[in-house]
């Protein structure tokens, strides 16, 4: 057996494939040479001017535009992130196998053996690479272009071609918060959006753990009806029952103002109720989408719920009820900590979804009524603020990009907290 020398292998490698070419393993060394030279060739003929492209955005109207510029510098980086990779992959390859040389063990060479290695020691790693690669260039790649965005000046005012944007450092974010006009906008979209996500998720989440508690108790008869029943706001396309509810809730015509109110003025006349102004009032149309989504969300919250709740042993309130334990002491003691116990990361991404909830916000009533500066109506979250920055009349990219950067941080940061606090990414007993 020809002992190798791994410090030599891995130094051979710092061009891809000729370590692998030192191990003896001349396919793959020929491959890693030839991918070294397609992006060797690719650099020269395409990524250098991209990277310069991305960092002048281009110096001629009308001939340079700086958008594609900027998307093509950002598939570059892209790529060359994905050749380091490959690269440093490349480096420890080497070592590695010739450190299995040494050991007595057996490497591939002929592309059966190549492909019999991969089948028994990384086919995890077969499968998912081209998942990985995918989600880079699908997730990741519009993000970054996102990102970059943020630091341009892409409004109205530069829209490429016709004028060519230019990198603006972080002037959107200071605008947003130190300019009136901009810092107003926000803290009143960003206050309702936090008010929106808490009231509208946590009533969600009390409906469904008290309708999925009550129709699981032993003396409720037709279980299976009320649990079809419950099914329905879930079963209904949800832009179906918010643009009924839009009709319901009209100010002049609608069924909660015509029957609903009608109907009980009719009833108790000394107690007489004007109608609501649902549609044109800030305030009643904060209330009914709350509602709407209290209505809309629970479901899943009932289904989930009612999972747990016949995962829990009977004797553990049987042996409750020996000890003189009330209803609601079993519920606090043993119901309510074990649905948190294990439904604590699901009502967390319940929380991120109505953060982000779009189409109960716009179809409902446009974000409005009202209209809070900044092209934002009353009922605006951010994600509707967004959506308007980038459609309206007067589109402001960069800045629309600036505030999904910070929907983002604050997604993901609390997400990311809540679920370590709850270990919700721990795979223990």
């Amino acid at each position: 057996m020809q002992v190798k020398d791994v410090k030599k292998a891995q130094r051979l490698s710092i061009i891809p494939g000729l370590g692998q070419l030192y191990n003896g393993q001349t396919i793959k060394g020929v491959g890693f040479i030839i991918i070294l030279l397609a992006f060797i060739a690719e650099f020269i003929f395409g990524g250098f001017s991209a990277f310069a492209n991305l960092v002048t955005l281009g110096s001629v109207s009308m001939e340079d535009n700086s958008l594609f510029m900027m998307i093509y510098g950002t598939l570059q980086i892209l790529l060359t992130i994905v050749f380091i990779v490959f690269y440093i992959a490349n480096l420890y390859d080497a070592k590695h196998v010739a450190q299995l040389i040494n050991n007595g063990k057996k490497v591939s060479h002929t592309f059966k053996e190549l492909g019999a290695s991969l089948v028994d020691g990384g086919f995890a790693y077969l499968l998912t690479t081209p998942a990985y690669i995918l989600m880079v260039f699908t997730i990741v790649f519009p993000v970054l272009v996102t990102l970059l965005m943020a630091f341009t000046n892409y409004d109205f005012a530069h829209i490429p071609p016709a004028m060519l944007l230019d990198w603006i450092g972080f002037k959107n974010f200071t605008s947003m918060f130190f300019l009136s006009s901009y810092r107003a906008t926000f803290n009143a979209v960003f206050g309702w959006t936090v008010i929106w996500t808490v009231c509208a998720t946590t009533l969600q989440i009390i409906i469904g753990i008290a309708t999925a508690v009550i129709a699981n108790q032993n003396f409720i008869k037709g279980k299976r009806f009320f649990g079809v029943i419950f099914l329905l706001p879930w079963a209904i396309p949800a832009f179906v029952s918010i643009m009924s509810f839009s009709n319901i809730f009209n100010d002049s015509a609608g069924a909660i103002n015509v029957q609903v109110i009608g109907l009980w003025n009719t009833l108790v006349p000394f107690a007489h109720i004007a109608p609501i102004h649902w549609m044109t009032d800030t305030f009643w149309t904060k209330v009914a989408i709350i509602m709407i989504q209290g209505w809309l969300g629970f479901p899943y919250i009932y289904v989930m719920i009612t999972g747990i709740l016949q995962a829990i042993p009977e004797d553990l309130y049987e042996a409750a009820t020996l000890d003189g334990a009330t209803v609601m002491q079993k519920f606090n003691k043993i119901t309510l900590p074990t649905i948190f116990a294990i439904a604590a990361p699901i009502f967390v991404t319940q929380y991120t979804f109505n953060f982000n909830n779009f189409s109960m916000i716009y179809l409902f009533n446009q974000g409005g009524p009202g209209d809070v500066g900044a092209n934002a109506g009353g009922t605006d979250i951010l994600i509707s603020w967004i959506y308007k920055l980038t459609t309206g009349t007067s589109p402001q990219y960069s800045l629309a990009a600036a505030v999904t950067l910070i929907i983002s941080v604050l997604v993901i940061g609390i997400s990311l907290i809540v679920f370590k606090k709850t270990h919700a990414f721990e795979m223990g007993d």
